[in-house]
Parts: structure tokens; C-alpha cells; sequence
């Protein structure tokens, strides 16, 4: 199109779309068809979702896989549902960028069909959320959208397009260039730097130190620090724990990688951050699921916290060494400042505390039980698992099992997971595979994650997107027993009616949407399900049927027996 032409808001949107690089909408109808036409034209696959939040989490699995911004789209009635979808993007740092209808001014607050007003809804899910009522702003609030959404700690941002499908720009008729801010193509935008000062703090601190070690959380993903995490901490022998979305940073280094940390996380993590004289919190919040309930680090250790957003910084540690800048560009920085250093004695006790918690677990995760364990399920698939691949787990127990028992082994692998949003997952995992094209994309939920959007079978088949999910099919809320038990009351005795489902046969209904399914009874079969669902041509789901019985493992914390 040349550039002198005039065009509509449509066309002006999905030239401006393009030119910052989105090649995927996933979008719920009736929202912006004229420019969902132009964008046609322009080479961009528009992925209709069968509701809002599978479109919102279609969106956020696309940006967390390929560190882009990503569109999501619904009209004015379906806001609500959009943004109920974006809350696992804002906890996660997701540079989503939403788009909504909502009515002309004119026909504010005068009971228009299915008026009701957005910003309530999307100011606590979004870094910034704006209406677009003039051909100026179209320009303008895009450019700024994306701008926000990749700046200091990315996140979601929403904008509010007039018109109950969008549909009033369609009338405008612009002739301004499209202008696309390169740098906000992407996670980071920019990479600040550390003040010498900081850095010189944090080189004594290491120096100092006999048993520091690192914990490193969901910033340090965006940064792409994996390789200079894993040069640092070869150099200096340090150990490192992670966050849940950190968990695949350090798939190639066993001897050093501590594992999870925090509530989610595993024995050995735990007791060795509650050891440990110095800890680095990098690329990581200091939030309660980290710190087991902020109960680490222990009071009176030497603490440090390095990240992109200043705001942040210090939060929950008071008194700790403060480092604003780039994970990445810390870790390179701080690597050429300190000498090599050997640390035998703590690292031999790492592995002292990861080969106790493996062999308190070997048993199940060898285990022939059928109902088949979780153990043994998490052990199978990363014994199974392509090198290339990416695992995308629901939240609950989904991401309890996984965080403490699959084990990651190559540095191509990568691990998303659900905030706490649960049914997050498939969804989320048909966006991973829009970015991800011909690599593998497993999707590990339970029967009760999984049910939330069964449709998108259909999404995935007529899209080939050809993902491999595994449902851990126990037919409850497996997480919510232990809790409810504990709080039922005595004379009681259908306490189940508030975590149990009727049994499903998953496999059935994949194979009804034109999908392929596999319905494993026998942990034996696991495998060949497995090597079977890679080689398959459509979408698989992997039914397994496990033991409701079996409950993921509360990891030590500090004040526990």
C-alpha cells in the first residue's frame, strides 16, 4: 500500500501490527473485522479462540515463547472475560497487548446495548490501559501500548477502541506513516546498566562470602540470562536456585542447580538457601511462593537483590545490597569484576541435600502402581523429553509435580508455567506452538486445568497446531483435598463432593475433535505413548489415568520439623 493513500483505522492498525512484527492475533468475534481483513493481506494468522481467555492465554504463551509482543482481541461484552484473562500475563511479566471495543462517547452512560466500562476491569491486570476515540490516538496509544509492554518489567496493556466491535475508525481516513519504535519489538527494549558503585558492593559481598548462592525468578528469563547465568556460575562455583519459571536456567549444569526454591520447590533448595551466608536474589522477586512464606532467607543473612524494575527492588528485603539494572548485563558485568573462585565443601553439600530428596522419592518415581503415580509420570516424561522442547504446566499440583520431579537435561529446553490461573496451560500452549513452529510443545495439566478449555481442541486441529498434552487424570482438584479434609467438619462425610469430578475418558473426546488420543491405564505404557504422540501429524492428548490418592510432596521450610 503506498503511504500517501489514505486508509482506514483498520488498515492503519494492521500495517502498524505488522510493522512492529505480530504475525499471530487471537482474537474471539465480533472485534476490528476491517482490520482483521487487511491483515490478511499482510501475512498475519488470525487464531479465533472459542472464548476470551483462551485467546488471552493463547497470546501470553506466544509472547512468553518468543519474547515478542502478542494481540489478543475481543469485543465490548467480552471484555470482562479478556480481562480476567490477562492476570497470568501481569503476574508473569507478558507483554500482551489487548484489544476491546466499548461504545462511541456519544452513546456513554445512556444504556447502550451491553455498555459497561472497561477501565475497572483492566487497571489491575495491565501496566497501562487507554481508549483510542481519535484518528490521532490510533498512532499515538498503539506506539505508546507497545512501548509500555516491553519497557523495565514488561507486562500487559490494554486498549479500548471505540465502537462496540471497534468498528468507528473503520471510518477514519488517515495518510500518516506507520511508524513502529524498533526497540519495542521486543523483550528487553533496553538493558540498563549497574551503577559502579552497586556493582563494586556486590563484588565484595561475593568475595566475602564462603556459601553464597544465587535465586533467579521470571525477569531473568525475559533477559535471555540463561548463558551468562550458566558462565557465572560455572566460574565462581555457586550455587543456584529458581523460581518455578527460572526452572529450565540451568538444565545443563546438575552440579550447581539447587533447583526450585520456595513453596513449590523441593528439600534440597529450601535447606540450602536456609544455609547459605549471602544470597542474590537476580532477575527474581522476593515474594511469599520463593521465600517459602518470606521465611528465607534467615534473619541476619547477608542478602542482594538485582533487577530491572527500581520499584521493586528492596520491597521485602529490607536493608539488602540493591542492584538496578539488566539481569543479563549484571551477570556479564559482575563476571569479568570477580576472580574464579572454587567452593568445594558447599557445593558437595548441594548434592549431599539433592541425593537425599531423590532417594525419598525414588520409590514412587519407579513405581509399577496403577492407578499410575504422578512420580513416576513427571519421571517418564523428562527421561522422554525432545531436547528442543518446551513444557507448559498448568498451576496446582500441575505445577507442584513438575517443578519437583522433571527434570530438564538440555539447554534448548524451556519451562512455562501458569501463575494461577488454572486452565491456563493448553491454551497458553497453542500460543507457545504459534511462535515455536516446528518444535515440540507439551502441555502438562490435570483433568480439572483441562476441562476449562476442551473446545480449543478444535482451535488446535484446524490451526495444526500439533501440541502433546498430558492430562494427569486423577478425576479431583488434587491440590484442594488436603486442605478440605483438614477442615472437615466431624459428622461429615462427603467432603469429596468439593474436589472430586465424574472419571473422564480424555482420549474419547480428543479423538471426537478430530484429534488423536492415547488412554494410558499401566505407568508401563507411558513411554511408547510418548514416542507415539511425537511422530503424530495432528494435536495428541495423553490420558493418564493416576491415583487421586497421590499428594504432592510440602517441601521443608524454615520453623518445619
Amino acid at each position: 500500500m503506498n503511504s500517501s493513500e489514505p486508509r482506514s483505522g483498520g488498515a492503519q492498525l494492521a500495517h502498524t501490527l505488522k510493522a512492529y512484527g505480530v504475525d499471530h492475533v487471537f482474537f474471539v468475534d465480533a472485534i476490528l473485522r476491517h482490520m482483521l481483513s487487511h491483515a490478511e493481506l499482510l501475512g498475519i494468522r488470525r487464531i479465533l479462540a472459542h472464548s476470551e481467555k483462551a485467546a488471552a492465554y493463547m497470546a501470553d504463551g506466544y509472547a512468553r515463547a518468543s519474547g515478542r509482543p502478542s494481540v489478543c482481541m475481543a469485543q465490548s461484552v467480552g471484555a470482562a472475560n479478556m480481562a480476567a484473562g490477562l492476570q497470568d500475563a501481569r503476574f508473569a511479566g507478558s507483554p500482551v497487548l489487548a484489544l476491546t471495543g466499548r461504545h462511541a462517547a456519544e452513546k456513554q452512560y445512556r444504556h447502550a446495548y451491553q455498555e459497561l466500562a472497561h477501565e475497572p476491569l483492566f487497571g489491575p491486570v495491565t501496566k497501562f490501559s487507554a481508549r483510542i476515540e481519535t484518528p490521532f490516538q490510533l498512532g499515538h496509544l498503539v506506539r505508546h501500548a507497545f512501548r509500555v509492554a516491553t519497557s523495565g518489567q514488561p507486562g500487559p496493556v490494554h486498549l479500548d477502541v471505540a465502537g462496540h466491535t471497534g468498528d468507528v475508525m473503520d471510518g477514519w481516513s488517515l495518510t500518516e506513516p506507520v511508524v513502529a519504535e524498533e526497540a519495542h519489538t521486543r523483550v528487553p527494549s533496553s538493558r540498563p546498566r549497574a551503577t559502579p558503585q552497586a556493582l563494586s558492593a556486590l563484588v565484595r559481598a561475593l568475595e566475602s562470602a564462603q556459601a553464597p548462592m544465587l535465586v533467579v525468578g521470571q525477569e531473568a528469563c525475559w533477559s535471555g540470562a540463561a548463558e551468562a547465568l550458566r558462565a557465572f556460575a560455572r566460574r565462581q562455583h555457586v550455587p543456584v536456585a529458581c523460581s518455578l519459571d527460572a526452572k529450565a536456567m540451568m538444565s545443563t549444569l546438575p552440579e550447581l542447580d539447587a533447583g526450585v526454591a520456595g513453596t513449590y520447590g523441593t528439600h534440597a533448595a529450601n535447606r540450602l538457601m536456609s544455609e547459605a551466608d549471602l544470597i542474590v536474589f537476580i532477575g527474581s522477586d522476593v515474594g511469599d511462593q520463593i521465600t517459602s512464606n518470606w521465611k528465607l532467607p534467615l534473619q541476619g543473612v547477608h542478602a542482594a537483590q538485582v533487577g530491572v524494575d527500581a520499584t521493586d527492588l528492596g520491597r521485602n528485603l529490607p536493608g539488602a545490597l540493591l542492584v538496578h539494572a539488566d539481569t543479563r548485563t549484571a551477570l556479564e558485568e559482575l563476571d569479568a569484576l570477580l576472580e574464579p573462585r572454587r567452593r568445594p565443601d558447599w557445593l558437595a553439600r548441594l548434592q549431599a541435600l539433592k541425593a537425599d530428596w531423590a532417594e525419598t522419592h525414588a520409590a514412587q518415581c519407579a513405581s509399577d502402581a496403577v492407578p499410575i503415580r504422578p512420580e513416576r509420570l513427571c519421571t517418564e516424561i523428562g527421561r522422554w523429553l525432545p531436547s528442543d522442547a518446551t513444557v507448559v504446566a498448568d498451576t496446582g499440583f500441575a505445577s507442584q509435580w513438575t517443578a519437583q520431579l522433571l527434570t530438564l537435561r538440555h539447554g534448548d529446553q524451556s519451562f512455562l508455567r501458569a501463575v494461577g490461573s488454572l486452565g491456563w496451560a493448553f491454551p497458553a500452549s497453542l500460543g507457545v506452538k504459534c511462535a515455536r513452529g516446528d518444535r515440540p510443545v507439551v502441555c502438562f495439566t490435570g483433568d480439572g486445568g483441562f476441562m476449562y478449555h476442551l473446545p480449543e481442541l478444535e482451535t488446535a486441529r484446524r490451526w495444526g497446531l500439533n501440541t502433546i498434552t498430558v492430562v494427569n487424570n486423577n478425576g479431583c482438584l488434587g491440590q484442594g483435598q488436603r486442605n478440605l479434609r483438614a477442615m472437615q467438619v466431624p459428622g461429615t462425610s462427603r467432603m469429596a463432593d468439593c474436589y472430586q469430578f465424574m472419571q473422564q475418558d480424555f482420549a474419547a473426546i480428543a479423538n471426537a475433535f478430530g484429534c488423536i488420543g492415547i488412554r494410558v491405564t499401566d505407568p508401563r505404557q507411558l513411554g511408547d505413548a510418548l514416542r507415539q504422540a511425537q511422530g503424530a501429524d495432528k494435536p495428541v492428548v495423553i490420558d493418564v489415568v493416576s491415583d487421586p490418592a497421590a499428594i504432592c510432596t510440602i517441601p521443608w521450610m524454615p520453623g518445619a520439623a
